[in-house]
């Protein structure tokens, strides 16, 4: 069974920085990619940045949010920093995992973390 879980949200001031952590457990061969998402009440699921050996950002996050990953601890972070009012949303992580050689990947999401950027 594998596991994808969200942390680091929490309430930061507008101007404030948070890294969010998306980690991964239990049994699999290999995380092939991994992507972040937001989303508020009322809208779709919003991508925001995605890693695979290269990295890619939606314009709306692109210099001020970095994706990253700690292979050792099968971990991807995603760095925030000016954070505004806007960016207030619950952050999902969703990644593209191989169970063994020989299947497909399957996709995996987190139940999110709570981001709220306000004074």
């Amino acid at each position: 069974q594998v596991q994808v879980v969200e942390s680091g949200g929490g309430l930061v001031q507008p101007g404030g920085s948070l890294r969010l952590s998306c980690a991964h457990s239990g049994t699999f061969f290999a995380i092939i990619s991994t992507s972040w998402y937001r989303q508020t009440p009322g809208k779709q699921r919003e991508f925001l940045a995605s890693i695979n050996g290269e990295t890619t950002y939606a314009d709306s996050v692109k210099g001020r949010f970095t994706i990253s990953r700690d292979f050792a601890k099968n971990t991807v972070y995603l760095q925030m920093n000016a954070l505004n009012t806007a960016d207030t949303a619950v952050y999902y992580c969703s990644s593209e995992i191989t169970r063994d050689a020989y299947h497909q990947p399957s996709r995996y999401w987190g139940r999110g973390t709570q981001v709220t950027v306000s004074t």
